[in-house]
């Protein structure tokens, strides 16, 4: 088989950053690929390069532990080694603990109620929250409180800037629960979606709520997928049109800050009810 001239030079002992490069396309490749695993031939189309070159790469991922190969299989994975030491390389805290100060900030500079918000499947929960002056009254209630995502500024942030089919998915499921809420029809709904993606943000006083207004930021991982959110939550005269720019900028100031931080093995992301003994 014809190898290229980048081939030919890493084969001759060139190792620079062209064969790190293919190496993590290689790793790449693999997590992207199925559960089950991917042949070295899958692997060599998919990142078009040949396959006796390939095939060192794979050998070179095996010897150093960040791959394993199935024996009867034959097809590679991702090994367990390589999640734990992703995941000792990601150890900045759970989300709940890189958010709080931004909480804690947000709430004493605005005066306001703060509150962050993940998803849960077909919901969101509060995993935490930061108390301002005005009595105020929310869809989740208190720390573990839980909403189907669409009902409410903060769900309705994570919902539309998640990935589309995921997204689509869960509009289909909640639609009948939105309606308990007298929110939505699927028309409304995704209209809704399409500002809130628009602006970046999701804000609005339904009147479900009375004398209440909120206003949610989407936090997204480094993928770019909604995660979580952060929530102000307000009486409705002091998210004026004159106020609301500065809230807006503040939240997304904290939000991008949050995002560059998150440990994508966080259990807290991944099982949120667990937090709360659910």
């Amino acid at each position: 088989m014809n190898m290229n001239s980048t081939e030919r030079n890493d084969q001759a002992g060139d190792v620079g950053v062209g064969a790190v490069s293919r190496l993590f396309a290689v790793l790449r490749c693999l997590g992207d690929g199925p559960p089950d695993g991917e042949r070295a031939s899958q692997v060599a189309q998919r990142i078009g390069l040949s396959q006796p070159t390939t095939h060192r790469l794979l050998r070179s991922l095996l010897d150093e532990g960040m791959v394993e190969q199935d024996a009867r299989s034959k097809r590679y994975r991702l090994s367990l080694e390589f999640f734990a030491l992703a995941a000792r390389a990601g150890q900045t805290g759970n989300l709940r603990d890189v958010v709080r100060p931004s909480l804690l900030r947000l709430s004493a500079s605005l005066g306001d109620s703060l509150f962050l918000l993940a998803r849960s499947g077909f919901d969101a929960v509060c995993l935490d929250r930061s108390e301002g002056p005005y009595p105020i009254r929310t869809f989740t209630g208190d720390i573990g409180g839980r909403v189907a995502l669409g009902v409410g500024q903060g769900s309705l942030a994570i919902l539309a800037f998640l990935p589309e089919e995921e997204r689509d998915t869960v509009i289909r499921y909640n639609l009948p629960r939105l309606r308990d809420f007298h929110l939505y029809d699927e028309v409304m709904l995704r209209s809704e979606i399409d500002s809130v993606r628009q602006l970046g943000y999701a804000a609005r006083n339904t009147g479900v709520l009375e004398g209440m207004a909120g206003l949610a930021v989407p936090i997204l991982d480094r993928e770019g997928r909604a995660v979580a959110a952060l929530s102000v939550a307000t009486i409705t005269d002091r998210l004026n049109a004159e106020r609301m720019p500065t809230v807006v900028e503040m939240l997304k100031r904290e939000a991008m800050a949050i995002g560059q931080k998150i440990n994508p093995f966080d259990p807290v992301l991944r099982r949120p009810s667990q937090v709360f003994g659910q």
